[in-house]
């Protein structure tokens, strides 16, 4: 009868070692033994003090992340896919199809705080959400920063890129590696040239030793890959008959994640996807309804190893469309290869 009542109502000196065990514990990070020690009981009666603790409510436990976060959406995402890391942000309401929305800049730039290591090679391909990531960037270690690709340039002198490169490189107190050339050029002996140039080549000569990348993925459609728009109307169609579905630094994947239209690559200045494929941290970040599936068709090529995204595309990712057969996951983390 006693025991009963004990087991509904704790008493002040039970509630006291009990109150006292989950300040160790939760606040002062204590291990179960120590405070086993100090109190000259069982680490077993220590765990069945805290669970107790945890059931009458004496101890709560809230999970807060910032508003735009969705950990719920995240911890999916990098489940389904295979992924080493997934952040998801809220898509903007009054615009849910708007391409690569603001916020998504913020979270990859705190991401890049976390993974970039002190020594590590960055590498930044060109993009609206790079640009607005390197502006949102507020602390990264001493890394050496080169740009992937050339810019986009179509009369409106957007050299956002470079000064991305720049800007990341003076946060970290590194050197700068950037590219002043055009993304894509007439033919591939012009490109050909242009990669011979002094000062790009110093920055391809880097390619092969990044070990952290951010890439921005575009869907086959206009307003959403500026590689589709600076093309011509015989251009797009020839690769939309190869069944082109995205586009990532002026690679073009199909739906299940295989590269076609090689050829275009040879007029560009870019980064390699067999090179990508090498890097141990890909980021991809890519968000707005309109890239769903151009972001679906990137993972399952297996060259992205971590993706911040929106939740209009998350939900296309988790409910809609098939995981990849090669999960990246499976590639070596940079932090075991250090």
């Amino acid at each position: 009868m006693g025991a009963g009542r004990s087991r509904e109502r704790m008493g002040p000196a039970e509630l006291v070692q009990a109150a006292a065990m989950a300040r160790r514990f939760y606040l002062e990070g204590k291990s179960k033994i120590q405070i086993a020690e100090e109190f000259g009981v069982s680490r077993f009666k220590v765990a069945r003090v805290l669970e107790t603790a945890l059931e009458r409510d004496l101890v709560r436990i809230e999970i807060r992340v910032p508003a735009e976060l969705d950990a719920e959406r995240s911890d999916a995402l990098r489940s389904r896919f295979g992924l080493r890391h997934a952040v998801v942000v809220e898509s903007p309401l009054s615009e849910p199809d708007h391409s690569d929305p603001e916020n998504l800049g913020a979270f990859a730039a705190d991401l890049l705080g976390e993974l970039v290591q002190d020594g590590d090679v960055l590498g930044l391909a060109w993009g609206r959400s790079t640009i607005t990531l390197a502006t949102e960037l507020r602390h990264l270690p001493p890394c050496t920063v080169v740009q992937l690709t050339g810019v986009y340039d179509g009369g409106t002198g957007e050299r956002g890129s470079v000064e991305a490169v720049r800007r990341a490189a003076q946060v970290s107190g590194g050197d700068a590696f950037p590219i002043y050339a055009p993304l894509m050029l007439p033919d591939p002996g012009t490109a050909a040239a242009l990669r011979a140039h002094s000062g790009i080549a110093r920055a391809i000569e880097h390619f092969d030793k990044v070990t952290v990348a951010v890439v921005p993925v575009g869907a086959w459609a206009p307003g959403v890959s500026r590689v589709y728009d600076a093309l011509s109307n015989a251009e797009r169609a020839r690769y939309a008959e190869l069944g082109v579905a995205a586009e990532m630094s002026a690679h073009l994947f199909d739906s299940e994640g295989r590269l076609v239209g090689r050829d275009l690559e040879e007029r560009c200045i870019t980064v390699d996807a067999d090179r990508l494929r090498s890097v141990p941290e890909v980021v991809a970040v890519a968000g707005g309804a309109r890239k769903a599936a151009a972001v679906a068709a990137v993972l399952r090529s297996g060259l992205i190893t971590s993706l911040v995204t929106d939740t209009a595309v998350a939900d296309h990712l988790l409910h809609v469309a098939e995981p990849g057969r090669r999960p990246a996951v499976d590639r070596a983390d940079p932090a075991e290869q250090g």
